[in-house]
């Protein structure tokens, strides 16, 4: 969820300033948005996050100052199963019940600090959200117990496996770099960019990116990469990306692609063959060249947009049709 590391962030920030934090812990049907779904509220309504499009927000935050003034945490019902309901003054018609948690955060919360230091080793936190039990004082989130390895559904208790944010590589920092960086920063990835030319990579060039680096091709084979790491390889050079692609072919990304025409990234791949580098099936079934959907777009915003739809689809394990065409629930 991109809204939960801003959130860290703010928490981190203000420590001493009373947050509630609404969470949606569970869904019946449909819904905008998935249980995981947080909204960050202080004092006089400032917000964070979301929890819908739009619909829920309002009456969250009014039932959140309650909460901040009385310490109570409460978990709020919302059905919106009948058509014609008129609940909150819109005829929300979304066919889902959904529950939300809204708890009163303490000056110090341990899972914020274990939260924030997990992002930067990019490793996954598990956390749970009790939101009903018998005891009122226990609703809220926790770190999981070692001992709630339970995979199945527990009545009254959202386990949330928390996943650092999607780490996106880009290799070469042209001017069509600059829109991809960008966009993937305001979908709350974190972007690295890397290119041998030090006037290209600069942090002026890309002020979103968390990192900029001017470094060589074959120092791609020593990057660290994680389970939440994706790359693109898009210098221009054909010397540079066949040495890129050299480096990041065989070390297994969920998603490596590659700018340029089909036949390019074939030769490439050929020479590389010839000079004995041996490319498995799986490689190359992970390998996206030409990289992106099929949008119709040719300027660099447009194909950064056909780039990132793609991974997305590739890391949600989807196959980007048009969801007119879905058969399954959207979520599903």
């Amino acid at each position: 969820m991109k809204e939960l590391p801003a959130i860290v962030r703010q928490l981190q920030r203000e420590p001493e300033t009373p947050h509630a934090l609404a969470t949606l812990v569970a869904v019946e049907g449909s819904s905008y948005r998935r249980a995981g779904a947080r909204l960050l509220v202080k004092a006089q309504g400032a917000s964070l996050g979301s929890l819908s499009g739009g619909c829920l927000e309002a009456d969250v935050i009014e039932r959140a100052q309650a909460v901040l003034a009385n310490g109570q945490a409460q978990t709020v019902l919302y059905d919106t199963t009948e058509e014609n309901d008129l609940v909150w003054g819109v005829g929300l018609g979304c066919q889902g019940v959904i529950r939300v948690l809204i708890e009163r955060l303490p000056g110090t919360t341990a899972w914020v600090g274990t939260l924030q230091r997990n992002f930067q080793m990019r490793r996954e936190t598990r956390l749970q959200v009790v939101w009903e039990a018998n005891d009122p004082t226990r609703l809220g989130t926790y770190i999981a117990e070692r001992a709630a390895t339970v995979t199945q559904p527990v009545a009254g208790m959202f386990l949330d496996n928390v996943a650092p944010p999607t780490r996106l590589l880009i290799f070469g920092a042209g001017d069509d770099a600059q829109p991809l960086a960008r966009m993937a920063a305001e979908l709350g990835w974190c972007v690295e960019v890397r290119d041998p030319r030090p006037a290209f990579a600069t942090v002026q060039r890309f002020p979103t990116a968390e990192a900029v680096l001017a470094a060589p091709p074959d120092a791609a084979a020593d990057v660290p990469l994680d389970a939440w790491s994706v790359a693109i390889i898009m210098s221009h050079r054909y010397a540079f990306d066949a040495a890129l692609l050299k480096a990041l072919l065989p070390r297994g990304l969920r998603y490596l692609g590659m700018l340029g025409p089909r036949k390019r990234t074939e030769r490439i791949l050929a020479e590389l063959t010839a000079a004995g580098m041996v490319i498995s099936d799986d490689a190359r079934t992970r390998l996206h060249a030409p990289v992106g959907l099929d949008l119709g777009g040719d300027t660099p915003e447009t194909v950064a947009l056909s780039m990132l739809a793609e991974i997305q689809a590739v890391l949600s394990g989807r196959d980007a049709r048009p969801l007119r065409e879905r058969r399954r629930p959207i979520h599903g």
